[in-house]
């Protein structure tokens, strides 16, 4: 822009939010006696959007990674990888992680992506589902799904728009137009698109080739790299509501194909689970034929292994910590070239050398691991996701890339402080609170001009207007405290002190009619704009604190419907409960 126009443009912005009304042509009345316009008369016009036009966005940071549910290598250039960001798009890098270059922008409707898979024969090709994988109450759904064929370059939508959460593609071996896409679909509600759709033509077209009903949506697909016309494929029965979570159902179960999709039959003969079953986790050995594993959760749900293709099946391994938050995780991967290894992905990172009958984990710069693609020609060569953001290892696992180099940070709000430069705080899914200034001296912001500003991920976030050193937050998740958890930051002492209004389990280990306060993971909290000393938060009822969370008041009656039939079990079922507080219902 030339100096003229962003002269001429301050002046015009400078003119309407700072001259009085009288100066910039709009009349009113004279201030009354707290020095404020009239309430109904006060009002100055708005600029006009042309005002803003010239102005753009920029990245402030943190550059600090957020959750990843998808990713993908290239088979051919060692250094090449991809990632799908459940709210940023997808990410490329061509130097092992070291930089990571965002190449959907531009492309894409819609930022969360469920799966990417790059075509073993053209690595040109790649497939990109939009949506999500872990089922949370503050997901994103999608429009379908992306295709490249120049590596990234450029993108076309290649329908199944309805579908709002892809979370598994899987690309014919020697055959890039041939793809299955599993279609989760909505997760709030019925959905009649849901289901495993095939194409023929490269994305043109698209044939659903697998369905249950419009309560169960396909999870995952597994294709046989050796035979590529057997594929394996697990329907999730999944609800979510405002007060629950329904992982599991009738409409749940396994099935396998041997004629490329045209044909399907169930799998369930003993001893897989014979009841209700949620979600599954697939994968197809390449080091063996017939070997294909099944990670099932149920009551009586374990690791399963069948080396048969499926005809029959072992109970390999019940430990629970390998099926720990399945409407998150749950999933399972076959090592390419050693048929007794196989990788779980929970929140730890797990590898077996011993066909699954025991597990150690694999450290990664995050928990919360989601999805991880295996080098089929090399295995030490791994990208995985997590709700820290993509690592990258060229070691097995020994050593990963950084995740302080991603700018999709999951921030769940904001608030603005009154220093200058003004600095600009936020709440970061699965991390922490962090403040970032809105400018500094240097050519760029880095993660060193930010820091920590209390052990919160979910809820709100204000900061006093007399004192931008201390900082209020709602910390559900990732902090102590219990249900309705807060934290009040010091940055003069780095003092985070823990304010609930009631410490009570956030775990969520009693029913929720049992809880004296019922507070959601993102709960509401601010202070007065009239008394900074002031605090309000909310649950089913709204709390006020006069000293800084040190004591508070009830302020008003239940608000919500109390709805008790809502709240007699413990939040997840009929097969996991769930723990956190995602699916309370409480003041938004």
């Amino acid at each position: 822009m030339k100096r003229r126009t962003l002269i001429a443009l301050l002046c015009a912005v400078l003119t309407w939010f700072v001259l009085p009304a009288s100066v910039v042509g709009t009349s009113g009345p004279a201030p009354d006696e707290r020095g404020q316009a009239g309430a109904a008369k006060s009002a100055q016009a708005a600029p006009p959007a042309s005002v803003f036009n010239a102005l753009e966005w920029r990245f402030i940071g943190p550059p600090r990674g957020g959750r990843v549910s998808a990713v993908a290598g290239d088979p051919r250039n060692p250094l090449v990888f991809y990632f799908g960001a459940s709210g940023g798009g997808v990410f490329k890098t061509i130097d092992a992680g070291t930089y990571w270059e965002p190449v959907s922008d531009g492309f894409f409707n819609t930022a969360p992506i469920g799966a990417i898979e790059v075509s073993d024969s053209n690595p040109n090709v790649i497939y990109a589902g939009t949506g999500d994988t872990a089922m949370r109450p503050d997901m994103a759904t999608g429009d379908g799904i992306y295709k490249s064929s120049d590596g990234g370059t450029t993108w076309v939508h290649a329908g199944l728009k309805e579908t709002r959460n892809i979370t598994r593609i899987r690309i014919h071996p020697q055959n890039p137009d041939i793809v299955f896409a599993a279609a989760f679909g909505q997760t709030f509600g019925p959905n009649p698109e849901r289901g495993v759709y095939r194409s023929k033509d490269g994305g043109k077209t698209w044939q659903r080739v697998l369905f249950k009903s419009d309560r169960a949506g396909a999870i995952d697909v597994a294709m046989d790299p050796i035979n590529p016309q057997v594929l394996y494929a697990s329907l999730w029965q999944f609800v979510r509501t405002p007060w629950d979570e329904i992982s599991g159902g009738p409409d749940s179960g396994l099935y396998k194909t041997t004629d490329g999709g045209d044909t399907w039959v169930p799998l369930n003969d003993r001893p897989l689970p014979q009841g209700i079953k949620g979600r599954i986790g697939l994968a197809a050995s390449p080091a063996k034929a017939g070997r294909v594993w099944a990670l099932i959760e149920a009551a009586d749900g374990a690791l399963f292994r069948s080396d048969d293709s499926g005809a029959t099946w072992q109970r390999v391994n019940e430990a629970r910590y390998l099926r720990t938050m399945p409407a998150s995780y749950n999933t399972v991967y076959a090592h390419p070239k050693d048929p007794d290894t196989v990788y779980v992905m929970s929140y730890d990172f797990f590898k077996s050398t011993d066909s699954g009958k025991s597990f150690n984990q694999i450290p990664t710069p995050h928990g919360d691991n989601h999805d991880v693609w295996i080098d089929p020609r090399n295995p030490d060569r791994m990208i995985e996701g997590n709700d820290g953001g993509a690592n990258v290892t060229l070691n097995g696992g020994v050593t990963w890339s950084s995740i302080y180099n991603q700018p999709t940070a999951a921030i769940y709000h904001i608030a603005v402080d009154n220093q200058y430069p003004y600095r600009v705080y936020g709440t970061q899914q699965d991390n922490s609170a962090i403040s970032v200034p809105s400018r500094t001296h240097d050519g760029a912001i880095g993660l060193g001009a930010a820091y920590w500003v209390g052990g919160s991920e979910s809820g709100y976030i204000a900061v006093r207007a007399d004192d931008a050193n201390i900082v209020f937050s709602g910390s559900i998740g990732s902090s102590p405290g219990g249900v309705g958890a807060m934290s009040r930051y010091d940055h003069r002492t780095r003092e985070d002190r823990v304010i609930p209004v009631c410490p009570e389990d956030k775990y969520a280990s009693e029913a929720t009619k049992d809880l004296k306060y019922r507070f959601r993971w993102d709960f509401p909290l601010m202070l007065s704009p009239h008394d900074p000393n002031v605090l309000y938060v909310a649950a089913n009822r709204v709390f006020r604190s006069t000293d800084q969370g040190q004591s508070w008041n009830i302020i008003s009656p239940d608000l919500t419907a109390n709805d008790t039939s809502k709240m007699q079990e413990i939040v997840g079922g009929p097969i996991t409960s769930t723990s956190f507080g995602h699916t309370i219902a409480s003041v938004r």
